[in-house]
């Protein structure tokens, strides 16, 4: 019975060191690698440092486009101390209209100091509650910082204007916004139904078709094809560093969204198949607006893409 109780014992306590073994193996592995941040495809909506940026392995924050991704939804007037601001609360109807804005930063002073993302130092959109009327400009600024985005026809209703940039100067430095602001055109607001989501929509000739099935809240490709009279179209052009730019809006609430390429720019034409990096954060009907331009032209294709 000694000698059986002696064995026991021995058999735990190598049992016990084998546990300890494999926990400081397990633990020196965990401490030897990059947290789950720093992993390809991981540091969606945020951007790190550029020391960590340099020293990483490829991830998406290598591909084009894919450098400038701004965090929330776009449904305010201000973010960390910056504040789209505007005394333009209406605009006519059914003419040109200029709508005028200021960025201010946390200092509370117009920002001047703006990076510049797929060419361009602002993106601005317009988009109505009932997501038609879907516009993308690139306004110019004054000396003072006054922002103006030329407009073209709206229609009657409530609209949603989102200033897109990064600042390239203070606090925010490198960051990434995305902010709004709502304008009231005058007039008999008729409400346009959403077209029902469907995986391909025709706009200018060209047949657009969507594959893909996103999750709410998750990474997820979106491939984009694009035909013209049965043959895949070969000939898109450069269109903002990119061959088509994808942008997306939530029924409902309106809420903002841009699908990043992941297609190169390899030459002057492109196509048929374009890669996106998409990441919706909400569940329901987003209605998705792909611009591409061919001959010089531009082409904006609208379809109403379901999210689980």
């Amino acid at each position: 019975m000694i000698f059986s109780s002696r064995l026991i014992v021995r058999r735990r306590a190598i049992a016990a060191a084998g546990v300890t073994a494999a926990l400081a193996l397990t633990l020196a592995a965990c401490g030897s690698s990059s947290d789950s941040s720093s992993m390809p495809g991981m540091d969606h909506g945020s951007k790190s440092s550029a020391s960590s940026r340099s020293s990483a392995s490829p991830s998406m924050g290598d591909m084009p486009g894919m450098d400038h991704m701004a965090s929330g939804n776009g449904l305010s007037d201000s973010q960390n101390g910056y504040r789209l601001t505007s005394k333009d609360t209406t605009l006519p109807s059914g003419k040109q209209a200029a709508y005028r804005f200021t960025v201010t930063g946390p200092d509370g002073k117009p920002l001047t100091g703006f990076a510049v993302d797929q060419t361009k130092r602002m993106h601005f959109y317009a988009i109505r509650s009932d997501l038609t009327g879907f516009q993308h400009v690139h306004p110019t600024m004054a000396a003072n910082g006054t922002w103006s985005a030329d407009l073209s026809t709206l229609t009657p209703g409530s609209w949603r204007m989102f200033a897109s940039f990064t600042p390239n100067t203070g606090t925010g430095k490198g960051d990434d916004f995305v902010l709004s602001r709502t304008v009231t055109v005058p007039g008999n607001a008729v409400k346009t139904p959403l077209p029902a989501p469907g995986t391909s929509t025709q706009a200018d000739g060209y047949t657009v078709t969507v594959k893909g099935e996103p999750m709410a809240g998750m990474a997820h490709p979106l491939t984009v094809s694009i035909a013209k009279d049965g043959k895949p179209v070969t000939d898109l052009e450069p269109y903002l560093d990119t061959y088509a730019h994808l942008t997306a809006f939530h029924e409902g609430d309106a809420a903002f969204a841009h699908l990043h390429p992941t297609t190169k720019v390899t030459g002057a034409n492109g196509g048929p198949n374009l890669s996106f990096h998409a990441e919706l954060p909400t569940s329901g009907n987003w209605r998705l607006f792909l611009q591409f331009q061919t001959g010089g032209k531009l082409h904006t294709a609208a379809l109403t893409l379901r999210v689980g």
